[in-house]
């Protein structure tokens, strides 16, 4: 499915693809400091083993309706971050971004965490002790 803009009808029709509307989401999210990971579910794991090759759009869905688009994502935070902070963070970039690059009017972002990651030095020196 892809979104059609008619801004300027005498150029012509302007087609933007639901996945690069899902990678300038995912991207967006992982600028935003303790996001650790666009989750990727089972498949997108086994997929990044074999080629070692990360999708970004795998934990990204995006349903685009007729004037507006609601963004989904799956992400990982690090451990000891404020959850609905970095949250927060997550859907205003995602939201700026997707509206600026596309002209998508984004009714809604949001946003499941799926998973909690320590970093291995701390995680070391719980085991240690």
């Amino acid at each position: 499915m892809s979104e059609t803009l008619n801004k300027n009808a005498n150029l012509g029709v302007v087609k933007i693809s639901d996945d690069v509307v899902c990678v300038i989401a995912g991207i967006a999210a992982a600028e935003i400091n303790g996001i650790v990971e666009i989750n990727q579910g089972v498949t997108g794991g086994i997929t990044h083993m074999l080629t070692g090759k990360k999708n970004v759009t795998k934990g990204v869905k995006v349903t685009v309706e007729e004037n507006s688009t609601t963004i989904e994502l799956n992400i990982g935070v690090e451990y000891g971050v404020k959850i609905p902070e970095v949250v927060l963070q997550v859907q205003e970039n995602v939201k700026k971004t997707v509206e600026t690059m596309t002209g998508l009017n984004v009714n809604s972002v949001n946003v499941f965490v799926q998973n909690i990651v320590v970093p291995k030095t701390v995680n070391q020196e719980i085991t240690a002790e």
